[in-house]
């Protein structure tokens, strides 16, 4: 067997209608931050080809979420998951968002769901402990 395990997700920003100029520099922010990250040809745990980068131009219809989604599969990532989440909280700690969800299957262990909520507003670079919050489901299979 192969032990696949497929980690996606997505990072939520809000979107400040009244103030664009705030939205255009947590954006760029965020994608400095994304960008910033190994590429995959160097076998990272996180690279920047598996996030979707937030788009330069600001388009605001009634849409107030700014989402960034991610994802990559991995053989046995979950033997590496305290380093993976270690990681992913590292780019948390320097991007705005309000909140992050990861979802991690694997082939034993069934899927895992994390995730993290700004205790303010939202969160800003640098501002603090971040606190996540794990689910754990797991499938029987039937033959």
């Amino acid at each position: 067997m192969s032990q696949e395990s497929v980690v996606y997700g997505c990072i939520k920003d809000v979107i400040f209608t009244a103030d664009m100029e705030e939205t255009r520099h947590r954006r760029h922010i965020n994608r400095r931050v994304l960008a910033a990250l190994p590429s995959i040809e160097d076998w990272p745990l996180l690279s920047r080809e598996m996030f979707v980068l937030p788009s330069e131009t600001l388009v605001v219809d009634d849409l107030y979420t700014d989402v960034v989604p991610f994802g990559n599969s991995y053989k046995g990532v979950e033997y590496e998951w305290e380093q993976w989440l270690q990681r992913f909280e590292d780019l948390l700690k320097n991007m705005y968002w309000v909140s992050a969800t990861v979802h991690l299957e694997t082939e034993f262990n069934g899927v895992h769901t994390f995730t993290w909520h700004s205790e303010k507003e939202y969160h800003e670079p640098n501002s603090g402990d971040l606190s996540m919050r794990c689910e754990w489901m797991r499938e029987s299979v039937s033959f």
